[in-house]
């Protein structure tokens, strides 16, 4: 019995030992056809997602530079230096559009890594709705007073880095083209004119109100100075080749670039009379599709715009309920809040490393990063929004900066939070975040607005709890302190009710928008829109309306986008319960980084 048990056990041993050997065997034989059929399909989609980057990023010199501080390292050589044209026709683009579209339906989502697939879908969806334009593409309005080419060109060269002797070489090259630039957009408005589609005469004065303003003293523009300073920071080049260069940028300043923003200015005003409508985009043939493509594009959304309006709707009732129950408990909370209840005076770089450090208790930890705050140049503090952050190169991480214009009056509570937005845990978090998953460099250039500018709005309303702690009421009247007292209004409820407040406010202009844009209010609509929330003042009025003609869809990139981020928020604490985990979502919203609120929604639920 004994023997007969060893044999039986030796024989299962070898019977082990063979099948072990067999499935390494068959998994030798199965490792030429997986690198066929999986790893080659990753291998394929990437090698086309790169090529996209590399077409996409070399169109021109600026897109090349604030993409990439050394191209050449990554094997893409420079362009001749040009701003580009603007086409009048966008039949092309429509093709090639088409054409990426096919191309990425022959790959296999089911062969590919799930990051594969996540750029894939985004890319599917991105290409799709841009070749979806279609016909509407003089629709497209590339001037405005403050979010227009014309009004952004100035930072964007006074930020043009000098990493190497060529940046600066390139620098000088691009200025020398703006006329040319300056040129194709006056074909493209000129275009839009004869198609009924200019801008209406108010717009326009804006726009040349805004251009003058930065040609009007061309021995002290801003360019000058900024331009003077960066040869001296960038520390290799003799005070002859910093005089030289400096002689040669004021001559191109002044022979090419100051000369092109008046050839627009006179261009546009042959063009005046011919916009015949002031009001929104539903008054322009076309214009509700187009406004449809706005939300697609620019805020990232694919639902019906009844749909958007009630979930408007829902949100500005909610707000409006919580803030009656803060005044409800809190009777005196407003009063408090308008006798100078506010942050200590506080230094911006101050206000940014304090929020560094309060973030950790609901967003993930990323290392240190350094950070420049700098301020808009007088000539364009009129122009240029409260504060906003550049992205910088994606293969250098740095320079991290972000831009304050004084010449907007803001409160010490608003600076914070506008800090929030732009610096931790906004814009600038989110960006290095990302960066630090290492994605492809598609996804750099590729992004969504809705996604961008929604995510910096979701994280104000922490940065509102955060500035609760630093609240003062030193500056109030000693009669307010000892009310306040009295009535233990808890901080927290004071910067509660702000942020309500501002919510309700965005909320309030996002619905405007699309009265304006896809229901075609007039500007008596407007006002009397604006008149049932309390917004009685004309002047106020008149320049909310004409804002928001003037910018389709910008209120919603903000607020629709915070809003997608509170209900996936919400959807995420009703499927997981007690295990959810804020820490947890915002680390996973992160990761996935900048996509359409679609394919964000897709992915999140694939992570639990």
């Amino acid at each position: 019995m004994l023997s007969t048990l060893k044999k039986q056990v030796h024989s299962r041993q070898k019977a082990l030992i063979i099948a072990a050997f067999s499935l390494i065997f068959s998994a030798c034989i199965a490792l030429p056809w997986l690198f066929r059929h999986a790893i080659s399909e990753n291998a394929r989609f990437e090698n086309f997602a790169e090529s996209l980057f590399e077409k996409e990023v070399s169109e021109n010199v600026l897109n090349l530079h604030y993409s990439l501080a050394n191209p050449e390292k990554q094997g893409i050589s420079r362009p001749r230096a040009s701003l580009g044209t603007l086409a009048t026709d966008n039949s092309n683009a429509i093709r090639q559009y088409e054409q990426y579209e096919a191309k990425l339906k022959t790959f296999s989502p089911a062969k590919l890594s799930q990051t594969n697939r996540l750029t894939l879908d985004m890319l599917l969806l991105y290409y799709h709705t841009q070749a979806s334009l279609g016909e509407h593409y003089l629709l497209e309005e590339p001037l405005g007073p403050s979010l227009g080419i014309q009004a952004q060109l100035p930072v964007l060269l006074a930020e043009y880095n000098f990493y190497n002797n060529q940046d600066i070489t390139d620098y000088l090259n691009l200025l020398t083209t703006t006329g040319d630039y300056f040129q194709s957009i006056l074909a493209f408005e000129r275009a839009k004119s004869d198609a009924g589609f200019f801008m209406s005469d108010e717009t326009l004065d804006r726009i040349q109100t805004q251009c003058r303003s930065f040609i009007q003293d061309p021995d002290s523009n801003y360019m000058l100075e900024i331009f003077s300073q960066k040869l001296k920071d960038y520390g290799k080049l003799s005070e002859k080749d910093q005089k030289q260069l400096n002689q040669a940028h004021r001559q191109i300043l002044k022979e090419k670039v100051l000369p092109a923003y008046q050839k627009l200015i006179e261009g546009l005003e042959q063009l005046r009379g011919t916009g015949k409508n002031s009001g929104g985009l539903a008054n322009f043939s076309g214009g509700k599709e187009y406004y449809q493509y706005l939300l697609q594009s620019k805020v990232g959304i694919y639902l019906p715009v009844k749909q958007l309006e009630q979930r408007l709707t829902q949100q500005l009732s909610a707000d409006s309920r919580e803030i009656s129950l803060l005044l409800k408990k809190y009777p005196d909370l407003f009063s408090q809040q308008s006798q100078n209840t506010d942050l200590p005076a506080m230094e911006p770089e101050t206000i940014v490393n304090l929020l560094q450090e309060k973030i950790r208790q609901d967003f993930p930890e990323t290392p240190a990063v350094g950070f420049e705050i700098r301020t808009v140049h007088k000539s364009m503090e009129e122009f240029l929004s409260p504060a906003f952050y550049l992205t910088p190169p994606m293969d250098t991480g740095s320079p991290n900066v972000i831009y304050i214009n004084n010449g907007r009056s803001i409160s010490n509570l608003e600076l914070f939070t506008t800090l929030a937005h732009e610096g931790f845990p906004g814009h600038l978090y989110q960006t290095v975040y990302f960066a630090r998953q290492n994605p492809a460099h598609i996804r750099y250039l590729i992004d969504s607005g809705g996604y961008v500018e929604g995510w910096a709005t979701y994280v104000e309303s922490y940065a509102y709890d955060y500035a609760a702690q630093y609240l003062s009421r030193e500056n109030t009247t000693q009669e307010s302190q000892r009310q306040a007292a009295s009535e233990a209004i808890p901080s927290a409820a004071l910067t509660r009710a702000a942020w309500l407040n501002r919510s309700v406010n965005l909320c309030i202009y996002s619905l405007l928008d699309i009265g304006i844009h896809y229901r075609g209010w007039t500007p008596s609509q407007a006002a009397r829109f604006l008149n049932a929330f309390g917004i009685r003042d004309a002047s106020a009025i008149s320049e909310i309306y004409r804002y928001i003609v003037e910018t389709p869809a910008n209120y919603l990139k903000y607020y629709v986008g915070y809003l997608n981020f509170l209900d996936l928020k919400e959807e995420q604490q009703t499927l997981l319960g007690e295990d959810f985990d804020l820490k947890a979502f915002h680390q996973q919203i992160l990761a996935i980084g900048p996509v359409q609120f679609p394919v964000l929604k897709k992915y999140i639920n694939q992570a639990l």
